[in-house]
């Protein structure tokens, strides 16, 4: 098959585009930098400079690829600015998206988020309504998930992956990231992570488990589905595993009362559609140094 992959110098892209290689397919990727896409090139894919938020380039870009099938890979993290992010949720998704309706792309996989449920006593599965009434920041990201959704659902075919905390190579949580850096009390990266040791739950994903998911999605049904471990787990269980994992201190316990979304999410689809996470808990995922 032949596929645009936007975004493709992502923590999840650079996993994801050789799996998509030795599965045969033909790949077009893209970054914002040309480093970025040299680094594209040499895991194997063809590498385009584009910025998503530039809808006239996009669309040339996905027309000169004419895939088969766009994978949404797109974030804007790496300043931790949750503006930026939303944005490009909401204006690339638009743009990627008519982009691929005019290259005639009937397939599309997206790259979402599972906290984004209402509240509740238990792990959330894909029935779970989004938490659009939610107060501010809160508010505005669940806002801008949900139109990424919408957008990306005006496609006839339309896979939404609402992974985990992803951990791993390029992630926040990796060895010598922003999250280790916290822990030690020292100066690093900026990060949108919640470090309170408190009863908030939350469900994790590895970066090559949460590829794993984008290339099997390539032939699952049309919906959201949750890609994450099989053990949502409270901060107070699993902050003490990861700072060791990190040679770092964890941080205190806390009693304050967590928020009611905080409540992780179930993989049970995923699980029915073949999908299974080869670190099947964070407790294991962190054990391996995060690596």
């Amino acid at each position: 098959m032949r596929i645009f992959l936007a975004g493709a110098g992502g923590a999840i892209g650079r996993r994801l585009v050789p799996m998509l290689v030795d599965a045969g397919h033909e790949v077009v990727g893209t970054s914002r930098s040309e480093a970025g896409a040299q680094r594209v090139r040499a895991l194997g894919a063809e590498g385009v400079l584009v910025d998503a938020l530039d809808a006239d380039r996009l669309r040339g870009a996905v027309a000169a690829a004419a895939p088969e099938a766009v994978l949404h890979q797109l974030t804007d993290l790496s300043a931790a600015d949750g503006a930026a992010n939303s944005l490009l949720r909401r204006a690339g998704t638009r743009n990627l998206v008519d982009a691929a309706r005019a290259a005639g792309v009937r397939r599309i996989v997206a790259q979402s988020i599972s906290w984004v449920y209402v509240g509740g006593d238990a792990p959330a599965d894909e029935g779970e309504p989004l938490d659009l009434h939610s107060p501010q920041p809160r508010g505005g990201m669940v806002g801008a998930v949900a139109e990424l959704e919408r957008i990306s659902a005006e496609l006839p075919h339309a896979v939404v992956l609402r992974n985990g905390l992803l951990y791993g190579p390029g992630t926040w949580y990796a060895p010598g990231g922003p999250v280790a850096a916290a822990l030690r009390g020292e100066e690093g990266g900026p990060y949108l992570a919640g470090l309170t040791a408190d009863a908030g739950v939350s469900s994790f994903v590895h970066v090559d488990d949460a590829a794993t998911a984008v290339l099997a999605a390539l032939e699952w049904p049309s919906g959201p589905v949750n890609i994450v471990d099989d053990e949502p787990a409270p901060a107070a269980s699993w902050l003490p595993v990861l700072a060791a994992a990190l040679d770092a201190p964890a941080p205190a316990p806390s009693d304050a009362e967590p928020a009611a979304w905080a409540r992780g999410a179930a993989n049970s689809l995923a699980r029915s559609r073949g999908w299974t996470p080869r670190r099947r808990s964070w407790r294991t995922g962190f054990a391996d140094r995060l690596d």
